[in-house]
C-alpha cells in the first residue's frame, strides 16, 4: 500500500514516505433531529457530509529500510504541502490497495522535530466537492 497527495492533475504528486499504523475515514450524515408536541423527538436521515481522513505518521531526515519514497527528506515534505496549502489547491489522494481515491482540502497540517531531527506531523483532510459550471 501507498499514499500519494497530488495537485494540478498529478502536475506534483508526492509518495508519504512512511505509512501510518492505521488511519481512519469519517462518513458524516447530516440527519436532523425534531421535537414535535405529540410524537417526541423524530430523526430525519439527511444527506452525507463530506468524508475526512487523518493522517499521523512522520517526515525522515535520514535514509531509513522500510522508506516508501526517497525523493525528498523531511522538511522539502513539509515546504511542498506548505506552498499547496498557501495556493489553496486541492489535492488527489489516493491509497493503493484501497479504494480511496477523492478531491480533498488540508483542515490542518501540523508537525513535531524530534531530537532526532525526523519530522512528526498531523494532516488532516477532508472531502472537497469540485463543483460542476453547466
Amino acid at each position: 500500500m501507498d499514499i500519494y497527495l497530488s495537485v494540478n492533475n498529478r502536475e506534483q504528486v508526492i509518495c508519504l514516505p512512511v505509512l501510518p499504523a492505521e488511519f481512519t475515514i469519517s462518513k458524516p450524515q447530516k440527519n436532523e433531529t425534531f421535537e414535535t408536541v405529540t410524537q417526541g423527538e423524530l430523526k430525519l436521515i439527511g444527506l452525507p457530509g463530506l468524508k475526512g481522513i487523518t493522517i499521523n505518521s512522520f517526515f525522515p531526515v535520514r535514509d531509513y529500510p522500510f522508506l516508501r519514497d526517497r525523493n525528498y527528506k523531511g522538511f522539502e515534505y513539509v515546504y511542498i504541502i506548505d506552498k499547496w496549502i498557501e495556493a489553496k489547491y486541492p489535492i488527489r489522494l489516493i491509497i493503493t490497495e484501497t479504494p480511496i481515491n477523492m478531491v480533498c482540502c488540508v483542515d490542518d497540517f501540523s508537525y513535531t522535530i524530534k531530537k532526532d531531527g525526523d519530522l512528526y506531523y498531523t494532516l488532516v483532510l477532508s472531502q472537497f466537492m469540485l463543483v460542476n459550471t453547466v
